[in-house]
């Protein structure tokens, strides 16, 4: 049996195909990039991206388009392959947030036992002091924040009223690293 354009995506949609330890069974995606590449008939992505809307089988955020971005692409004349399709999918999905969440708890035990921090302290970046691993912090708690709001309908507003309330998460740090 040949492998199909349907097969490759449905695939690339499965959480064991995926390459970060967090499950996508939870959250929804916000975006979605698939390349495929083999010999492929446009019309089948087409047949392909209505099966996986009827079928579900992905779960898309509730404030913005739900779409799946296909690239064709050539197979290599260089790599040969025992499949005729084959596919990469880059995806965003709000369940990254967890991973996040792991990383700052793992930080925080190791910033209260002062683990590795002396050899930062012998740098020149951190001869001040160590604020930058703080700021860090607070930007990674940030995006665990957003990432979490992102699944709700309300996304856009809880936006506005993060900027009405402080400053937007894109502002340049008032003290640069080093100085």
């Amino acid at each position: 049996r040949k492998t199909s354009v349907m097969d490759v995506m449905r695939r690339l949609l499965q959480t064991k195909n995926i390459m970060v330890s967090c499950s996508t069974r939870r959250g929804c995606y916000i975006s979605i990039l698939d390349i495929i590449q083999g010999e492929v008939d446009p019309t089948q992505v087409h047949k392909s991206l209505q099966r996986i809307r009827e079928r579900r089988l992905a779960s898309f955020i509730p404030w913005g388009p739900a779409s799946i971005q296909v690239a064709l692409s050539r197979k290599s004349p260089y790599v040969h392959t025992a499949h005729r399709v084959s596919g990469l999918m880059l995806a965003n999905h709000t369940s990254i947030h967890t991973l996040f969440s792991r990383n700052l708890s793992q930080f925080d035990k190791l910033k209260n036992r002062n683990a590795f921090i002396e050899q930062y302290r012998h740098t020149s970046m951190f001869s001040d002091g160590l604020e930058e691993f703080d700021d860090s912090r607070a930007v990674v708690a940030s995006l665990i924040e957003e990432y979490k709001a992102s699944e709700s309908p309300e996304y856009i507003q809880w936006g506005l009223r993060q900027e009405e309330g402080q400053k937007p998460l894109t502002s340049v740090p008032e003290r640069m690293p080093g100085e």
